[in-house]
């Protein structure tokens, strides 16, 4: 008996859907992409619960005759290619025959179309490949394509799908690639009834761009263009300080159609080189025309990947002209508006680190409760309060002042010049800062919290849990970025970025516990945009931004404003972290409290530390070793990055061969 037989066209059209049909955003684009093979105009999508209750597709294209109806449901059925030599020359989005018939076989399908404007036409039902209905009826120029209950036949695919907040994800994402794809066309996307997207069809891709990320991209992103004999590039690039977090916004149309291809991605990535940080990513909509001789849409069953035949010339022609763009552009970022009431006349102070939270100093100088008499199970943490108008936890150390400079000051004010740095070790031990004959209060970069005090004044029996870091003495410093520490042992270097970021990372994600409670009301709230899917998502995870002591509330639109946020939060950078707070919540798939807390606490941690380059006292060295000491991890960054390096002193006597 024969083994070998030929496959039912039922399961062999559910076998092709596995290929074509893998979510409910791919109907859509392989609908969609069939509205504007027939020059459409204007198209209509809704969908409902994700797109797996309901998929409607309205175009006013060609439409299809009534004797082809059915016929276009049928495999390899197709109006786009007749011979061989087209598949060289495809410049229509779909050209297989495989769509109709893939998505009929595993869905509820009415197709309802007409190819003139006499108001007659013709609708097809087809539920699970099976032809229920074909008959005249009235309508009007153009196609209604309408799915029903996808996968309903095939409960294991149904079974994979994710959540429908993920399909609707997918699925506007889709409708953005379209739109950016087709200026020339009007697209609506509605989910529910709720509108996601809707573009003008006038060719401005600007606006289109303005519709899925917002006015404010819109303005800031550069034209660019270029030719060669081969290719043709239009499009808009952002400046470097409009980045993402992912590759997703890097948006690449050959010929009309949205592609995705690594090469080109790494050629735009390559032409941002040094003008981005690590781990961003910029926001780019790319027209890349050519031949279809010079690239092959054939190798994918989505047709999303392609292949040039000329793929290195591309990238490099790609990376010349967006690099061209931006070495003509002056790339310095808006500086941040004064907030109101904020005063410019005050001296910056120079020290910024809180004595009162160090164990013993290096030289021996004792520490506050040796001094006041005090026991510590009787110390308690006051947070000493702003100065100057001051609405943050701390102030950047980027104009500081050299020692000389700020040792006269303080001589001139009463003070011995030759006991400066003594009293200078008294002040920041009782949290207070000399100013004439005045106590001024000083805010720390990061008070510790009173259990950490504790530990740091227990008795040196009780020490024993606490991470044995080594009492170092000064020497100087690197570079402005590493501190150079010895003692007996031999000799550490240490980051003092990565050491700040620790001090405060621990600092904020104790605040980060009870956030609430230091919230504070904004006089002029803050506007932030999303894109309208991210709009969708954000909407469900504000009571998360409100669990951080952030108050986000939607403003119409595409549009939230941050009502209030933490008074601890790093003073010029409360936009940003919000925005990067948003951007980390709408990635994750789940995001609890903790992980929001943790995520923030790093963010914070980052943006309020000292940075490489930035000269430090003596003095303030010795401060952010000794804090350092009482953190709970002092040897890794919240990043993971090392924090001192050492080198034993045998290492080092074997290096000058003083040992052999």
């Amino acid at each position: 008996m024969s083994k070998i037989h030929i496959l039912d066209e039922h399961i062999a059209n559910q076998i092709a859907a596995g290929e074509v049909v893998e979510r409910p955003a791919s109907v859509i684009k392989e609908l969609v992409e069939n509205a504007i093979d027939a020059g459409s105009t204007r198209i209509d999508v809704a969908v409902e619960e994700g797109g797996l209750q309901l998929i409607r597709v309205t175009d006013n294209g060609a439409g299809i005759d009534g004797d082809d109806c059915e016929t276009a449901f049928y495999r390899h059925a197709t109006s786009k290619i007749a011979n061989g030599r087209d598949l060289f020359q495809i410049r229509s989005l779909g050209f297989r025959g495989e769509a109709l018939p893939s998505i009929a076989a595993v869905s509820k399908v009415e197709c309802i179309s007409s190819a003139e404007d006499t108001g007659l036409g013709r609708r097809i039902v087809i539920e699970g490949g099976s032809l229920k209905t074909n008959a005249d009826t009235n309508t009007s120029r153009g196609t209604d394509f309408t799915v029903r209950e996808l996968f309903y036949n095939t409960p294991a695919r149904l079974k994979y799908m994710k959540t429908i907040q993920t399909e609707l994800g997918h699925i506007s994402d889709t409708m953005h690639r379209m739109a950016l794809a087709h200026p020339q066309i009007a697209f609506t996307l509605r989910h529910n009834g709720n509108t996601l997207l809707q573009t003008l069809g006038n060719g401005d891709l600007l606006q289109v761009i303005a519709a899925i990320y917002g006015t404010s991209i819109a303005k800031s992103m550069i034209p660019i263009e270029g030719e060669q004999l081969d290719y043709s590039v239009k499009g808009y690039v952002c400046k470097p300080e409009q980045t993402r977090s992912n590759r997703n916004a890097i948006s690449t149309v050959v010929n009309g159609r949205f592609i995705r291809n690594y090469a080109l991605n790494q050629a735009v990535q390559q032409a941002y080189h040094t003008l981005l940080p690590i781990n961003r990513f910029p926001l780019v909509v790319l027209h890349l025309e050519m031949h279809p001789s010079l690239v092959d849409v054939n190798v994918h069953p989505a047709k999303l990947e392609v292949r040039f035949s000329k793929e290195l010339e591309l990238c490099q022609f790609v990376q010349h002209t967006i690099a061209e763009v931006l070495q003509d552009q002056v790339l310095i970022p808006a500086a941040a508006k004064p907030k109101s009431g904020e005063k410019n006349g005050y001296i910056q102070e120079q020290l910024q680190f809180n004595r009162a939270a160090a164990s013993a100093p290096v030289d021996g100088s004792p520490v506050p409760d040796q001094i006041s008499g005090r026991s510590p199970e009787r110390y308690t943490w006051n947070p000493p309060t702003l100065h100057e108008g001051r609405t943050s936890a701390f102030t950047p150390l980027e104009q500081q002042k050299s020692n000389e400079v700020y040792a006269d000051r303080r001589a001139g004010a009463g003070f011995e010049a030759s006991t400066v740095r003594e009293r200078e070790r008294v002040d920041y031990a009782a949290g207070s800062r000399p100013n004439g004959n005045q106590q001024v209060p000083y805010r720390p970069t990061a008070p510790m919290s009173p259990d950490t005090i504790q530990h740091i004044y227990q008795a040196p029996e009780e020490r024993v849990d606490l991470p044995a870091f080594p009492e170092l003495s000064m020497i100087g410093q690197m570079h402005g970025t590493y501190l150079i520490a010895q003692n007996d042992t031999g000799l550490y270097l240490i980051d003092q970025h990565a050491a700040h970021e620790r001090i405060n990372y621990e600092f904020y994600y104790e605040k980060f516990g009870n956030p609430a409670d230091a919230s504070q009301e904004l006089l002029l709230p803050i506007t932030l945009e999303f894109t309208p899917t991210e709009t969708e998502v954000m909407k469900t995870k504000l009571p998360l931004f409100e669990q951080a002591g952030v108050i986000l509330e939607h403003f119409g639109g595409q549009s939230f404003i941050i009502r209030a946020y933490p008074h601890w939060f790093p003073e010029g950078d409360e936009t940003a972290l919000v925005q990067e707070m948003a951007e980390w919540i709408l990635q994750e798939k789940s995001v609890d409290i903790a992980k929001l807390r943790e995520k923030s606490a790093i963010m914070c941690s980052c943006k309020a530390s000292i940075k490489a380059n930035q000269k430090l006292t003596t003095l303030e060295a010795e401060v952010l070793i000794e804090r350092l000491a009482a953190c709970k991890q002092p040897y890794t960054c919240p990043h993971g990055r090392p924090i001192v390096v050492s080198f034993s002193t045998y290492e080092l006597e074997k290096m000058f061969k003083r040992v052999m």
